[in-house]
């Protein structure tokens, strides 16, 4: 367990790098200048967001509940931290129409990725199941 969860905090960190390069990059096409304090802090960020998000996977894999269930509890944490570390970071002012609105995207992005991944398990679900029947 301890290895899997170094495993997935090093691709969390990968993920939060790569939207830091991509971040700095459409910076650097817009000529905007950032200082190295800015930079460092929204960095850390991705990063910590990334390992959280690669750890927190973890709820999924456990037996037990349902996925109704798991995803909820997924979602309060998921929603708790990012907007915890936005906030901090300043990704999110802290006025009621900015938290409103990225708590609408928030959602709206979470719901796409939720559908995502249940539309490919049910479709890795569906052809095992042909592959089980057809080798009987």
């Amino acid at each position: 367990m301890v290895l899997e969860i170094l495993k997935r905090s090093m691709i969390g960190i990968a993920f939060g790098g790569i939207c830091t390069f991509i971040a700095l990059t459409i910076m650097m096409l817009n000529e905007f200048d950032a200082t190295v304090t800015e930079v460092w802090q929204n960095m850390g960020a991705s990063m910590l967001l990334g390992i959280y998000f690669g750890i927190s996977s973890l709820i999924f894999g456990s037996s037990g509940s349902n996925i109704i269930k798991k995803s909820l509890i997924h979602f309060a944490l998921s929603y708790s931290i990012w907007l915890i570390i936005a906030s901090i970071v300043g990704w999110v002012p802290l006025s009621i129409k900015a938290v409103l609105w990225s708590t609408l995207v928030f959602i709206l992005i979470y719901i796409l990725n939720w559908f995502g991944w249940y539309s490919y398990f049910k479709k890795i679900e569906t052809v095992l199941n042909n592959h089980l029947q057809k080798h009987k």
